[in-house]
């Protein structure tokens, strides 16, 4: 049996468009002489709906679509939709062939961690099911299964042994699986145990592109009943898999780059990137050039996922930027071909200082006075932003996020964070990797090795020393790890308690942050429901 997999990036909501992008991978399949050919879960919707499940009409579009494209089936097509029974709704797979619905099947096991929360929205199936599938005057049996169905370990139900013991003879899983550092191996892990449990094939067909904060990267994969992977669909790219197997010659399909960490990092930012502004109908983006690490990296990214003619830039130094802020942000500019402007905000602060002089005489300059020259950044940037239609890139990190080392209105305005589930140490990873991929010096070695500094006092530096602080917020964030834990792993014991109160005290600041894009398994978003009003201390 050939078997063609099709990942592909749909859009939620944009059915007309996804029901084309079907037909015409179906066809193409059909032409490359496949005898099933296999689409992504809720492929015909997009993923993930989310409150657009509870709307009716939402459902009920997505089915006629289902029935529409089964009208024009000849080979048996399997996609996942919504199905609907009275009230009830469920994730499910169907079958299509000979111009109807012939079978459907509804996921088993509905994830809500992280950042799904499927048990909202669906009913769980009640059996795991095998399709006795008719193609080529043969009869396969296949076991039907969808996304969390493979992640089984951590249920009672045991999707895929199931289906064996009901006599599959191929495992086949449609799946939405977002993408995070380190995601690949674990769906490979999953797999080879479930092919050394039963003995037979296991196709896994996952969407690609981005929606929101979620970047899915494709990658689709095939194994023969040896536990051998014998196909992989590529990264964060549209694909047409395609596996006869009856042949285990792995040399005969596509052989996956091998991509290293950071790679893989900055290209599923680039194109998180570039689906959030094709997806929201924006062409072009904004961003304060500071002559930092930050900006750099973001506008890299945005130059790589958006084309040079779409990014704009735009310093804003104060009398207290140095000169190699404005200088450094010039040669970046012209290391990537993209225009800046400067625009000297020191008489615009000075304003508002004098504004605020009955209400602040008397007391010690801080913190207030600082955050002025963030905010007049902020509201300069987003007036841009009205007027041309840019959309305003915010470059803060995970690590700043994280310990509230950032200003609201100021350089948290944005309408997408692209680097909010970075740590600081990252972001010099992929800036350096950024280099090391055009061969010579794009980001200038003077932004690499400057000491970071928001400039917005004389002689200000960073407070933290990244190389301690980014991993133990990684630790505290991603691992959940306690404060008692990581004293006992070596940390500081002051310095463990203060980043620890520091995150717990400025959830109220990320929660107006802009959206941003995940590429870690617990980001700042969707996935982490920590209260605003949070007294609980770590003890």
């Amino acid at each position: 049996m050939k078997i063609a997999l099709c990942q592909i990036n749909p859009t939620v909501g944009k059915f007309d468009f996804n029901v084309e992008k079907i037909r015409k991978f179906y066809k193409e399949a059909i032409e490359r002489k496949a005898d099933l050919v296999v689409f992504p879960e809720l492929i015909v919707s997009g993923y993930p709906p989310q409150d657009l499940l509870l709307v009716e009409g939402f459902v009920n579009r997505n089915i006629r679509c289902v029935e529409s494209i089964a009208k024009q089936t000849t080979i048996p097509l399997i996609l996942g939709f919504i199905r609907k029974e009275g009230i009830r709704l469920f994730n499910s797979a169907a079958l299509c062939q000979s111009g109807e619905i012939v079978n459907t099947a509804d996921k088993i096991l509905l994830p809500t961690y992280d950042v799904f929360d499927e048990d909202r929205y669906f009913q769980s199936g009640k059996d795991p099911q095998v399709w006795a599938i008719n193609t080529n005057g043969e009869t396969v049996n296949i076991g039907i299964q969808i996304c969390e169905d493979l992640w089984d370990q951590d249920y009672e139900c045991k999707v895929s042994e199931k289906q064996h013991n009901l006599g599959a003879e191929i495992l086949v899983n449609i799946s939405a699986s977002p993408f995070h550092k380190g995601r690949l191996p674990e769906r490979q892990h999953l797999i080879e145990e479930k092919v050394a449990k039963t003995g037979i094939p296991f196709v896994y067909c996952n969407m690609v592109g981005a929606q929101y904060e979620l970047i899915f990267d494709g990658e689709s994969l095939v194994y023969n009943g040896s536990g051998e992977c014998i196909a992989q669909g590529k990264i964060f790219e549209e694909d047409i898999i395609i596996v006869d197997l009856n042949n285990n010659n792995k040399q005969a399909y596509f052989k996956p780059i091998q991509w290293s960490r950071e790679e893989k990092l900055y290209s599923g930012l680039c194109l998180g990137v570039k689906d959030y502004f094709q997806k929201t109908g924006h062409t072009d983006a904004l961003i304060g050039l500071s002559g930092g690490i930050d900006s750099a990296l973001v506008s890299c990214i945005a130059v790589n996922a958006l084309g040079k003619e779409h990014v704009h830039t735009i310093s804003l130094p104060s009398k207290l930027s140095s000169d190699h802020s404005i200088s450094d942000a010039r040669v970046l500019a012209d290391n990537l071909g993209i225009k800046i402007d400067v625009l000297r905000i020191h008489d615009i602060v000075e304003q508002f200082e004098s504004s605020l002089v009955p209400y602040f005489k008397n007391t010690k300059k801080g913190v207030a006075e600082e955050n002025i020259q963030a905010r007049v950044r902020g509201n300069l940037l987003m007036a841009l932003s009205n007027k041309f239609g840019w959309l305003v890139l915010s470059t803060g990190n995970k690590t700043e996020l994280a310990l509230g080392y950032c200003t609201l209105y100021g350089d948290m305005s944005g309408g997408l964070s692209v680097i909010s589930d970075l740590s600081k140490t990252d972001v010099y990873k992929l800036s350096n990797q950024v280099n090391k991929a055009a061969g010579k010096k794009i980001i200038p070695v003077s932004i690499l090795e400057k000491q970071p500094s928001a400039e917005l006092s004389e002689g200000q530096v960073d407070p933290f020393d990244y190389k301690i602080v980014s991993p133990l917020v990684d630790s505290i964030i991603e691992d959940q790890k306690s404060p008692d834990s990581l004293i006992n792993d070596g940390y500081d014991e002051e310095m463990v308690w203060d980043i620890y109160r520091r995150i717990r005290n400025n959830e109220f600041k990320r929660r107006q942050a802009a959206p941003g894009l995940r590429v870690s398994p617990k980001a700042f978003g969707l996935g982490r429901r920590v209260p605003i009003v949070n007294h609980y201390d770590g003890k």
